[in-house]
């Protein structure tokens, strides 16, 4: 098969062809033509298997038919998480789009607005953009959505959790009704899937690739070790296997501003790119890292859905995320296009819940390597693969007068009080206390005694 074969016009198969790409992948050989047919699309699949250019192609077919900036209003609508896929999506439309008569822009936060508000002047049918900071341009009246014909959610997964779903909400109410509507995803959990399809009209469901797994060509592993050991851990991994190109994620952006740090200390150049970095300090930390000058990039989730590094080698979780798909995300880094990649997770005790949560998710025991030196002081329990549910725990736990938690059963007595009978014919369990005798029944009221302060002292009398 090849995109001549998917309906895509001349203009495109040159810019296809430019870029290197001579056969469609298989997302891009189903998504393509239907949403050339005008349908509404889900489309799942890993990541680095050409999502974007999925949607993006059908999407600049369809628009180099009409009339272009018509009334300086947006025609396709193309929604990311952050600011990262954003540009990276901007610059693939750009590319795509360089042999039509198509206009594109791209706006995020962490920059300036006015220079964003100038160029949205000037019309454009493309928009790239982050919710928030396209919600402030709307306030500014700056972007009009009236001409809106298709709208896109990259990463729709975590477009839909409740980190973004307030802004999608009054974004959706200010499109038209009529539209076309793609959501693309590497994840879609069963919560997000049932949101998701709120949102599309009879959509073509596409599933490439099993679901929540990465791509087969990388190699997942695990070393337990205790939490206070995995800096040094990691610099040891990083000196005696010559790691040198290396993502590593951490849950916290102190703990990536900690850790780079830390390597730095050892001689191992490093940065650390999260939220509270400027978007001049992401995006140089970024350019250093693929160019080599940076040996290691430190990174919280911000950085696991849209940062597109060729032939990147290894992946490491300095710590495990808690939601389970962005596990998926976070390993999706390495092993794109079909290169090869490595996926290293270093896991304490504490993060035994986390594990089974992303072993139950891929449906896969990870292999587990425990480093001379950096065995850990709690064992990490043997993991057994389990695709049953989750049910809700039977139990609560509370925390004793030394922090630890104990477990005490809502359907048994607790050992400091003991179950008493619910009849006089059941038996008494041992250690009861017996049962009270009744007051016998009497007409006569008792004595109203007084308070011993309100008495009055006896009469004395003289010797």
């Amino acid at each position: 098969m090849s995109f001549a074969s998917l309906g895509l016009s001349a203009p495109i198969l040159e810019a296809v062809a430019k870029q290197g790409y001579k056969t469609p992948s298989p997302i891009q050989a189903q998504a393509i033509p239907a949403i050339l047919e005008g349908k509404d699309v889900m489309a799942a699949a890993q990541t680095g298997t050409g999502k974007t250019a999925g949607f993006t192609l059908p999407l600049l077919e369809k628009l180099s038919g009409g009339q272009s900036a018509r009334s300086h209003h947006i025609r396709a609508l193309i929604l990311t998480p952050t600011r990262e896929l954003a540009a990276q999506v901007g610059d693939n439309v750009a590319k795509y789009s360089k042999n039509l008569p198509i206009n594109s822009a791209v706006v995020f936060g962490g920059v300036k607005a006015n220079p964003q508000i100038n160029r949205l002047r000037q019309g454009a049918d493309v928009l790239v953009a982050t919710p928030g900071r396209l919600m402030d341009l709307h306030s500014q009246n700056a972007v009009k959505f009236r001409d809106v014909e298709i709208l896109v959610l990259d990463e729709a997964d975590r477009m839909l959790d409740m980190g973004f779903i307030r802004d999608i909400r009054k974004i959706l109410a200010l499109l038209p009704k009529q539209r076309q509507n793609l959501l693309f995803s590497a994840t879609f959990s069963d919560d997000i899937r049932a949101l998701a399809k709120g949102l599309v009209n009879n959509p073509v469901e596409i599933d490439v690739n099993p679901r929540n797994q990465a791509a087969p060509t990388v190699k997942q592993w695990i070393c337990p070790v205790d939490q206070k050991k995995k800096a040094n851990l990691l610099t040891k991994l990083l000196n005696e296997r010559s790691w040198k190109q290396v993502l590593v994620f951490t849950k916290t952006k102190h703990g990536a501003n900690r850790l780079a740090t830390h390597l730095e200390s050892r001689g191992i150049s490093s940065a650390a790119i999260h939220g509270n970095k400027s978007q001049g300090a992401r995006t140089k930390a970024l350019a250093n890292f693929k160019s080599g000058e940076v040996r290691v990039l430190v990174a919280t989730d911000i950085a696991a859905r849209g940062l597109d590094i060729e032939q990147l080698p290894q992946v490491v979780n300095f710590e495990l995320p808690h939601v389970a798909e962005d596990y998926v995300h976070r390993i999706g880094r390495t092993g794109r296009a079909g290169c090869v990649g490595e996926a290293i997770s270093l896991v304490c005790a504490d993060e035994f819940g986390d594990l089974i949560a992303i072993e139950r998710l891929t449906k896969q025991i990870l292999d587990r390597e425990i480093i001379e030196g950096f065995e850990p002081s709690i064992n990490l329990p043997v993991s057994r693969l389990d695709t049953r549910p989750l049910s809700k725990p039977k139990t609560a736990k509370k925390p004793n007068a030394n922090g630890e938690k104990r477990t005490f059963s809502n359907s048994k007595p607790s050992a400091r009080r003991k179950a008493t009978p619910r009849s006089d014919d059941a038996p008494r369990s041992e250690g009861a206390k017996p049962a009270r005798k009744p007051r016998p029944a009497t007409d006569a009221k008792p004595a109203r005694r007084t308070p011993q302060r309100n008495r009055k002292p006896a009469a004395t009398t003289a010797n």
